[in-house]
């Protein structure tokens, strides 16, 4: 069964954030657009070019009134040793969330029951709460967040301009589509 057009269901965890330990809930997500970016385990090997990354590209999607949000099955406390002790998760400012009652990876059905541990998965979610878009991802491949802004423009368009939609590559300011019979077999 399908997330897309589900709302994120109650949660309460500890992150860590900009030298703070913040309680983050569901309540967090209303009013603004939000990426979760699930992964794996703190001191790995994948997981910290990914974070890295999505980094690179905060600045990008804050100026899209986007929050984003790691999340991990590791507590914050882990969170805080491995952002004192990495060179590339040092750099993180925004929240990195601890699941360690795997309970926010297992409502995002991402959670991995043998082992434990979250799969790779992203996840936007609109003002309202609902989810938008998700990608999973197996555990050797890593993402590319500079994907991310297109799929919030994308989602955030779609949103403001009911009964239009974005086709394949589309980027601000493309052509748009409106579905209708007129449409049909002539794409």
């Amino acid at each position: 069964m399908s997330l897309i057009g589900k709302e994120v269901q109650a949660f309460t965890a500890q992150a860590y954030k900009n030298g703070d330990f913040i309680e983050v809930t569901e309540q967090h997500l209303k009013g603004q657009w939000s990426v979760f970016c699930f992964y794996p385990a703190d001191f790995t090997f994948v997981c910290p070019t990914e974070l890295e990354d999505l980094q690179k590209e905060y600045a990008g999607l804050q100026e899209l009134g986007v929050e984003v949000y790691s999340v991990s099955t590791d507590t914050h406390f882990t969170h805080k040793g491995w952002h004192d002790s990495s060179e590339a998760i040092g750099k993180i400012t925004y929240a990195m969330i601890g699941d360690p009652s795997q309970a926010i990876s297992r409502d995002f059905e991402v959670l991995d029951e043998n082992t434990g541990l979250a799969d790779r998965g992203t996840f936007i979610i609109d003002p309202d709460g609902v989810i938008q878009t998700v990608e999973i991802n197996a555990g050797g491949i890593g993402r590319d967040a500079s994907t991310l802004i297109n799929k919030v423009k994308a989602a955030q368009y779609v949103r403001n301009n009911p009964g239009e939609v974005c086709p394949a590559k589309w980027e601000e300011g493309g052509e748009t589509l409106t579905p209708g019979i007129d449409l049909v077999g002539k794409i």
